[in-house]
């Protein structure tokens, strides 16, 4: 084979190889840990967080009459010296914090 038709080849190969990953990117859910640094995004708007976990696998909620596929997790705030826990649902399609209770 000649240099040209390697060169051309291996170039075709990167080329479907990253429209491939654009594709599959388009498609793939939100994972639990993206899930979570959105909520803790979101979460530090209200001030500062002293911790956090999440559950990896989803499950079914449903909210003001819908059904969603959802991560639930939850935070730990430090609120005028007192810590105050929320849980909080994610959606696992949009990545969206769909609910937030603060827990006793």
């Amino acid at each position: 084979m000649s240099k040209k038709k390697v060169i051309l080849a291996a170039g075709l190969g990167v080329a479907a190889g990253y429209l491939a990953k654009k594709q599959m990117d388009q498609y793939q859910k939100t994972t639990p840990e993206k899930a979570l640094k959105q909520a803790k995004e979101t979460f530090k708007q209200q001030g500062p967080i002293s911790g956090s976990w999440i559950y990896m696998k989803p499950e079914q909620v449903e909210r003001n009459g819908l059904f969603y596929d959802a991560y639930r997790g939850g935070i730990t705030r430090n609120i005028d010296g007192e810590n105050k826990q929320y849980e909080f649902y994610v959606d696992v399609d949009t990545g969206a914090v769909i609910d937030s209770v603060e827990t006793a």
